[in-house]
């Protein structure tokens, strides 16, 4: 039975990943697949890059070695079914092939999406966006609609051509992410929503493209999503809450208060340092969106920076971050149940795999970094103008501002009564 495998091997560092194809003693290849990491990166054992490394840059190099894998696999018994020879050269192509390298004369860019995509992601640090650089979440949200994509090409046998984009590409697409990948009504509009955009992309460029992607039929399936936040007196709990001094939990309670208090991403936040601050204000420069964001030091920030001698927590990972501030909730007992969806393990032919389900959970189970940005939008939601919080969160529009704000209908009607009673005592 043939394997795939990869390993890095010398002493250069960033190291090159290699694949080795194998077959018992009918063959044994080995190349180069482009891919690189750090040597103290990369885990031998599990056969890819460790969880310590910086997410995007882990999770474009995961992701395109298992897709690598699949890809080459099912290359290999298309190829032994037409009786084909697998030689080193075999393999170089079919590595070529994965990565879209030009193996002749022929634009398959102008051609296939995904060919399309991939051209994308190695110019968007050289495109602009209003004069802005494409960040690097952005890129790294190119590649995951790639990858997928190329799930689905390996599993149709067939690449995706810009001409039969239409609306029989659209149900057999739905049909594979919600039947075979088991993803959700917002997953899914997330990659079809994602294929309208290169399409367009495409469009602007002079490619022939099927106007079926712009037809009603070719619909972004979504649903209303279950937030969580936490309210003042929650966070207030969790401020308060008396941790061993030197520990990771104490640790990252820190960065969390710090989270809920200034907006910022995960991504923003973890990263300030004591010359972030500046007479009181912390000045930042979003990763995302590029801009510059100035936020008063609050006062529970302010006591954890005292605590500190004026500098922020020790840094800590985004992985661990999410799972230690779990940790933090429950011992603040935040536990009341609640409507969310919580990551859990599920059974998809015969492989275990990871989704979102929806279902009421202890509140604690729920909380992950997005809370932070989401709670200071809402608890700030009312009493300051609307675009004030914009401009610290970075929000562009006020809609998408407003799909942060998680105030109930319940709370809605609290808020109109106190007003309510408030100006009937004036």
């Amino acid at each position: 039975m043939a394997t795939v495998q990869f390993r890095i091997k010398g002493k250069m560092n960033p190291a090159n990943i290699k694949i080795r194809f194998k077959n018992g003693d009918k063959f044994d290849f080995e190349l180069a697949t482009g891919l690189k990491t750090k040597i103290e990166h990369w885990s031998s054992s599990k056969q890819k890059v460790k969880n310590i490394a910086i997410a995007n840059y882990k999770d474009d190099v995961n992701n395109n070695l298992n897709a690598l894998r699949t890809f080459v696999e099912n290359q290999y018994f298309i190829s032994i079914t037409n009786n084909e020879e697998i030689t080193s050269k075999w393999l170089k192509n079919k590595i070529n092939i994965y990565f879209e390298r030009p193996t002749n004369k022929i634009d398959n860019s102008k051609i296939y999406l995904v060919d399309f995509i991939e051209k994308c992601i190695l110019q968007s640090r050289k495109l602009t966006n209003r004069n802005k650089a494409i960040s690097e979440s952005t890129i790294s949200n190119y590649a995951v609609t790639k990858n997928k994509l190329l799930q689905f090409e390996s599993f149709t046998n067939r690449k995706i051509k810009f001409k039969n984009i239409d609306l029989s590409f659209h149900e057999d697409f739905l049909d594979y992410l919600y039947n075979k990948q088991s993803l959700s009504d917002n997953s899914v509009g997330h990659y079809i929503g994602k294929i309208k955009v290169f399409c367009n992309k495409a469009l602007a460029e002079g490619i022939k493209v099927n106007p079926d992607f712009n037809s009603r039929n070719f619909y972004a399936p979504s649903k209303e999503t279950v937030d969580v936040y936490l309210n003042q007196k929650e966070i207030d709990t969790i401020f308060n809450l008396e941790l061993n001094s030197d520990g990771m939990l104490d640790n990252a309670r820190d960065w969390f208060i710090i989270g809920l208090w200034t907006g910022l991403r995960v991504s923003d936040f973890l990263f300030l340092t004591k010359e972030s601050v500046v007479n009181g204000l912390i000045s930042i420069k979003n990763k995302k969106t590029d801009i510059k964001v100035i936020i008063p030091v609050h006062p529970q920030v302010n006591s954890i920076l005292k605590k500190r001698n004026n500098n922020f927590p020790r840094k800590i990972s985004d992985v661990k971050f999410n799972k230690y501030i779990k940790d933090v909730c429950r011992l603040a007992e935040i536990n009341n149940i609640t409507n969310g969806f919580k990551m859990s393990p599920i059974k998809v032919n015969n492989e275990i795999i990871y989704r979102k389900l929806k279902g009421k959970y202890p509140k604690y189970e729920l909380i992950s970094s997005h809370v932070c940005r989401r709670s200071f939008a809402t608890n700030l939601y009312g009493k300051l103008d609307t675009l004030t919080i914009m401009n610290i969160t970075g929000h562009k529009t006020e809609k998408s501002f407003l799909s942060y704000i998680k105030i109930t209908p319940k709370e809605h009607a609290h808020k109109l009564r106190d007003f309510w009673n408030r100006n009937i005592r004036n």
